[in-house]
């Protein structure tokens, strides 16, 4: 009911709709004049034959007939009545069942579809709109940006192109401003002064566009776009006030820092002030086969173990849980702790041996990316891949072609002595496969991953993989932290350390009281409260209004603690 009135406004102010009005009015009369005539000619005929019947029954054998319902109360007995019957027939088979339906839906239904279609996707919102993120187009990264952004209570709105694509959206449960991305008077429609920022991640042209589009009208407003090529960098940030990610490329470096630290101990993922969070392999540590409470870690180092993960599963620590061969620490700390922890829970042999190359799996934008990072690190590498123009220069002599899938061809690359292997292709049933290959080839090998699609995450899991990752999530994280800096670090796909201002449910309450792990399967690493940071902080204390609360938890535990506080 509430569509109505949008419906009948546009059907009284679209000029074409008036017209297909006017055409189906004349159509009826037409029709009602044929009708008319029959009857007319009915009662002639029927006098003729000496049979004499009401007008009524007139207009009613000829709509039966037309129609051809055809109850053969009322017949003709001569040739001519016949001849009569079935002109009257043929006529109504053309015009009731074959031209009234088809004027019907093109002069009026299909009308009303789109004064429905129009009254769901408008063209602009309302003059009161403030603070909302305006996106220009549905990909991985602005999918998981929105999920972010309802979680989070922010307003935004997904710009269509066409009313078709609008509806299909809308359909799809998104809010939608049906208008063209490149053109002023859309971003107008859209309130863009007073937007809190616009993200913009389609390819390098059309960003460039929209990007100048939007300045014309806002010099202020925050835009994010994302670029595919270094040269594109200087001419997207042209306009000003402009954030550019190279996602693609932040994720094949992302990948290669996950190699053990690229030489190093650990790799810190993430930092809150002084508090950093790190990951290390137990198997590099002196930590493996022991219980927490045998490692003695806070009194030692100064350290937290807040977390263990063991190819794609997260366990909260606890007292009595025992650290396994292949499990993954996560550490929290100040930058001396973790390096205290270092002095003295990593083992001597903490390097990569030169002879020990690192295998990429996959030689496009993301292969090379990784392969960059680690030749900055001087860390040998080898690129595995079917075509023999990759990239340029230095990268060249590293590669071996051919099938990644082939037993040879992985031995020819150093499959036996390598230290750990990326998998980067964009074909996640690729990725699958060669996971679970290498994982059988070498069981005590390091195995990072790319992702395309969430629902591939768990199977990478499954097939072996130690980590996971996408640029979905990885641009999704990284833009909505400089729309709300409450500083959200994905360790690896489907886990996350963020922070949150302590909700009204919990203020006053003790961490015991809250019961936010049981509830929610998240776990408070840290709390901020005047500016200090309490790592590991006490149960028993209570939860102060305006504290910052620093949690980890995987995305599921996540939404659940959003749903619940």
């Amino acid at each position: 009911m509430k569509f109505i009135p949008a419906q009948l406004l546009f059907f009284l102010q679209n000029t074409t709709t008036r017209r297909n009005f006017v055409l189906l009015a004349k159509f009826l009369v037409f029709l009602a004049g044929v009708i008319t005539l029959f009857s007319v000619l009915f009662h002639v005929l029927m006098l003729y034959e000496g049979r004499e019947f009401s007008w009524i029954t007139g207009f009613y054998w000829a709509l039966t007939v037309m129609s051809t319902l055809g109850f053969g109360d009322i017949t003709f007995h001569s040739d001519l009545g016949l001849m009569f019957t079935i002109v009257v027939l043929l006529t109504g088979v053309i015009c009731l069942l074959i031209m009234l339906p088809f004027t019907f839906i093109q002069f009026f239904y299909e009308p009303w579809l789109e004064a429905q279609a129009r009254s769901r996707t408008p063209r602009e919102l309302p003059e009161e709109t403030r603070d909302h993120v305006i996106l220009t187009h549905l990909d991985p990264i602005t999918r998981k940006l929105i999920e972010k952004l309802k979680r989070r209570n922010i307003e935004y709105v997904l710009v269509a192109p066409d009313q078709q694509q609008g509806s299909d959206l809308y359909d799809a449960g998104y809010k939608v401003v049906v208008g063209a991305p490149d053109e002023p008077e859309t971003f107008r429609r859209l309130r863009v002064e007073q937007a809190a920022m616009v993200v913009v991640t389609g390819d390098d042209l059309l960003n460039t566009n929209v990007a100048f589009t939007i300045r014309e009208i806002s010099k202020t407003v925050g835009i994010v776009t994302t670029a595919d090529k270094d040269n594109s960098l200087d001419i997207l940030n042209f306009p000003g006030n402009i954030r550019v990610f190279q996602f693609v490329k932040m994720l094949g470096q992302s990948l290669a820092e996950r190699m053990v630290g690229l030489g190093q101990a650990g790799t810190i993922i993430s930092n809150f002030d002084t508090l950093h969070i790190a990951e290390i392999a137990a198997k590099r540590t002196t930590l493996a086969g022991k219980t927490l409470l045998e490692t003695n870690l806070r009194q030692r180092s100064g350290t937290t173990i807040i977390g263990l993960w063991d190819k794609g599963h997260f366990e909260v620590p606890a007292a009595e849980t025992i650290i396994g061969e292949d499990t993954l620490l996560l550490l929290a700390g100040t930058r001396e702790q973790l390096q205290q922890f270092q002095k003295t829970y990593v083992s001597v042999q903490t390097g990569i041996a030169t002879n020990s190359p690192i295998l990429i799996l996959g030689g496009g934008r993301v292969g090379m990316a990784a392969a960059e990072k680690l030749k900055e690190k001087g860390i040998p590498y080898t690129i595995v891949d079917k075509r023999t123009n990759l990239g340029s220069d230095g990268a060249l002599h590293n590669l071996i072609v051919g099938d990644a899938a082939d037993l040879n061809v992985l031995k020819a690359a150093g499959i036996d002595e390598a230290m750990a292997v990326i998998v980067t292709t964009h074909n996640d049933a690729m990725n699958i496969y060669l996971t679970f290959y290498c994982r059988q080839l070498r069981p005590d090998i390091q195995l990072v991953c790319r992702a395309t699609s969430e629902q591939s995450v768990s199977k990478l899991h499954m097939a072996g993989a130690d980590l996971v990752l996408s640029y979905a999530s990885m641009g999704a994280n990284s833009i909505i932290n400089l729309l709300k800096t409450d500083e959200i670090s994905m360790f690896t796909e489907g886990l996350n350390i963020f922070s949150v201002t302590v909700p009204e449910k919990l203020v006053n309450r003790t961490l015991i009281d809250s019961r936010i792990r049981p509830l929610t399967g998240c776990s408070v690493v840290a709390i901020k409260s005047d500016g200090a940071l309490k790592v590991g902080p006490d149960p028993a204390l209570p939860l102060r209004g305006g504290d910052e609360l620093i949690l980890i938890g995987t995305t599921e535990a996540e939404k659940l603690f959003a749903a619940s506080y």
